[in-house]
Order: C-alpha cells, then sequence, then structure tokens
C-alpha cells in the first residue's frame, strides 16, 4: 500500500482530458485512505482513484471544481455525510466494483445537489430490493444510475413508494441494518472479480455507450465508464441521448 502523499499527488500524471476536463490519475497506487488533496490546490475537474484499496469515501477538503471522482474496483463500504460540504459540484459519481451494501449506505448522496451521473454496479446494494428507486428518491436530480438513463415513470414511482406507508417502512428498515465502518473485523469482500460482472451489468456499459449520438459523447463515456470491465466500446449507433428523459 502507498501513502496518499503531496508528494505522489504532484508526481501523478495530470493532463487535459479531450473535453478540456483537468484530469488528475491516481490509479493503481493501492492507496487505502483519502488525505492530503489539499496540495492539489483544487486545480482538478476530475480525480481518477480506480483500481486503489479505498475503504471509506471520505477525507476531501473543499474542493469546489471537483465534478467527476472514478473509485472503480475500490473497496468502499460507507461514503460520509459530510460529502456533501467537500465537494459541493460533485456530478458525477463511478463506484463500480465496490462494497457498499445496505440502502442506508446511500443517503449520504442526498446532499450532493449537482449530482447526475452514478454507478453502483458490482456493488451488493444493486441486489436490495427497491435499490433503483431508493436512489432515485434519494437524489431526485439524478439523470443516469448504472449507466441507464431515468426514466420520468421512474420518478413517478419513486415518489409515489416512498410518500406511502410501505416506503416509509422500507427506509426505517435500511437504516437498522447499515453497514459497519470501514475496518471492522468480518468484513467480506464481495465484490465480482474483475472482468466478470453480469452480463446485464455489461449491457447497460454498452447501452450507454451506443446510445451516444456524437462522437463527443462516445469520448466522454469512454472516459467516465473506464473500469477495465467493459467488454466493448462500440461507435453511436442510435440517436437518442443517453441522459433524455422519456417522454411519457
Amino acid at each position: 500500500m502507498v501513502k496518499l502523499t503531496p508528494e505522489l499527488i504532484q508526481q501523478s500524471s495530470q493532463h487535459i482530458n479531450p473535453l478540456r476536463d483537468r484530469e488528475l490519475s491516481l490509479r493503481g497506487y493501492k492507496i487505502p485512505v483519502i488525505e492530503n488533496l489539499g496540495a492539489t490546490l483544487d486545480q482538478f475537474d476530475i480525480v481518477d482513484f480506480s483500481d486503489n484499496d479505498i475503504r471509506k469515501l471520505d477525507g476531501f477538503p473543499l474542493l469546489k471544481r471537483l465534478k467527476t471522482l472514478l473509485l472503480n474496483n475500490n473497496r468502499i463500504v460507507r461514503i460520509s455525510e459530510s460529502l456533501c460540504e467537500s465537494l459541493p459540484n460533485l456530478q458525477s459519481l463511478f463506484l463500480t466494483n465496490n462494497l457498499v451494501q445496505e440502502l442506508a449506505d446511500l443517503d449520504s448522496l442526498a446532499g450532493l445537489k449537482k449530482l447526475e451521473y452514478v454507478s453502483f454496479l458490482g456493488n451488493p446494494v444493486t441486489t436490495r430490493d427497491h435499490y433503483r428507486l431508493y436512489l432515485i428518491n434519494k437524489v431526485p436530480q439524478v439523470r443516469v444510475v448504472d449507466f441507464r438513463r431515468v426514466r420520468m415513470r421512474e420518478r413517478e414511482m419513486a415518489k409515489k413508494l416512498f410518500k406511502s406507508k410501505l416506503g416509509k417502512e422500507i427506509q426505517k428498515e435500511a437504516k437498522k441494518v447499515r453497514t459497519f465502518v470501514p475496518g471492522a473485523t468480518g468484513t467480506t469482500d464481495t465484490r465480482p472479480p474483475m472482468g466478470q460482472m453480469s452480463s446485464e451489468d455489461q449491457a447497460a456499459i454498452r447501452q450507454a455507450i451506443s446510445s451516444a449520438r456524437s462522437m463527443e459523447e462516445v469520448e466522454r463515456l469512454q472516459h467516465m465508464l473506464r473500469t477495465g470491465n467493459i467488454p466493448s466500446r462500440s461507435q453511436p449507433t442510435r440517436r437518442r441521448h443517453p441522459d433524455e428523459e422519456e417522454e411519457n
């Protein structure tokens, strides 16, 4: 494991991507804890923490510029409740292949008022009943969940469900079984092995890319969806934008 020091941050790859966003790559160092990001001087739109050993999504200073976080293939089980205070302009959060387990572990996302793109593919939480509607209810402005755009009928279903007695019971039960703090004994790594995502997950990722209607959109998706698990990157063939709402 490697400690995330100011020196490592300064020595790591920094570049301007095709969308003119400034990106810092901290991939593959086996970093266990997020720290010392004040050394970035808030100069980056994107920080890539993929392929590390991070267990808790916290430790950020105030970073007003940061819009996208890639944390694919880590061991994250908990998201800090203060994340919204540190990253007020976060728009995209990719946590593919991590260890987030319970619905209540998603509650911390509610404060991220600009969050529009999120992925929990490969996390145990995606197998929980009502997972997708729960997330849409917590983050009502979200546009794409797990590489599938949120449809208007899903928003209506989420709103109706969580206003009901059943929805209130779901939230109450979710809080009872919230995941324990990272590092506690007994933690089980239940991530699917890299490269062995389900066929449904693979199809969702291919759909997001193939639904793009411009090469610029393809480049954006290919950049954001880098997980090492994407089986193919198709050229855009459909006209509908992946972020568009369904009209009905």
